[in-house]
């Protein structure tokens, strides 16, 4: 674990978790620019504390926190973390998520299957559990939630059945969440990105299977636009929410998928 400089009192505090790569670690970025103190979680500590050196650097607050979002004892370590070092939580961005092999389903072995829903439900679920206690309690009482879900919350690709079922499930705790927090100031939104530019998702751009059962490029989106949609939902107030906000390259296939 790796802390720069402790924050002022006014700070906010945010939480991203898979903060190592990716979407993560550019909605980190975004956030540590908007001012906040940002709480970096991933399971390789390594890619969280050069962040720390960079915000270091630029006069930011960050703190690293090596977690395994699908590991109970893990998650509530982070927040231990973060309660101990902040006594409260702002923002908290459920990123942390993985796919599976597309592959027909009689063909996916169970522990694919297991750790796709352990990671991105399961995992969504300690980590929102976690940080609606805190918010809960904290005063003054309140924060926001936002869950990384996918185009794949609405419609499928082929051969997806874990991963679309896991972002299927996230919606549904996104809306319970909703819900649920408004006794106590808290509120919860979820992102649905579709081909955001990482190295992970590079391939992409040389051909991805259809549901017609072509193989096409597809276009992709600069990840930075997506890190700009989640600070803004970030940045409002507790009385006004972004339920549900779809951020995706213009001209994929997901209106007319099929």
């Amino acid at each position: 674990m790796s802390e720069s400089s402790q924050p002022n009192n006014n700070d906010k505090i945010a939480l991203v978790t898979g903060a190592g790569s990716g979407i993560g670690r550019a909605v980190a970025l975004g956030l540590l620019n908007d001012g906040f103190t940002v709480v970096l979680a991933g399971r390789r500590i390594e890619p969280l504390n050069e962040l720390v050196q960079m915000a270091e650097t630029a006069g930011q607050r960050a703190l690293a926190v090596a977690t395994d979002v699908r590991d109970p004892q893990s998650v509530e370590a982070l927040f231990s973390t973060i309660k101990a070092h902040y006594g409260r939580l702002d923002v908290a961005f459920n990123n942390a998520g993985v796919n599976a092999p597309a592959v027909p389903m009689d063909e996916l072995p169970l522990e694919k299957w297991l750790n796709c829903i352990d990671t991105n439900v399961t995992g969504v679920f300690l980590c929102a559990r976690a940080a609606f206690g805190l918010m809960r309690h904290q005063i003054p009482q309140g924060g926001r939630i936002i869950n990384n879900g996918s185009i794949s919350a609405h419609t499928p690709r082929p051969f997806t059945s874990p991963y679309t079922a896991s972002k299927h499930a996230v919606m549904g705790l996104t809306k319970s969440i909703a819900l649920d927090g408004r006794a106590f100031n808290i509120v919860c939104s979820q992102i649905d990105i579709g081909n955001a530019y990482t190295e992970l998702s590079a391939r992409m751009t040389k051909g991805v299977l259809q549901a017609d059962g072509r193989t096409a490029a597809e276009p992709m989106v600069d990840v930075k636009h997506i890190a700009d949609a989640v600070c803004h939902i970030a940045s409002l107030p507790l009385s006004t929410n972004i339920l549900n906000m779809t951020i995706m390259a213009s001209n994929m296939p997901f209106v007319g998928r099929g």
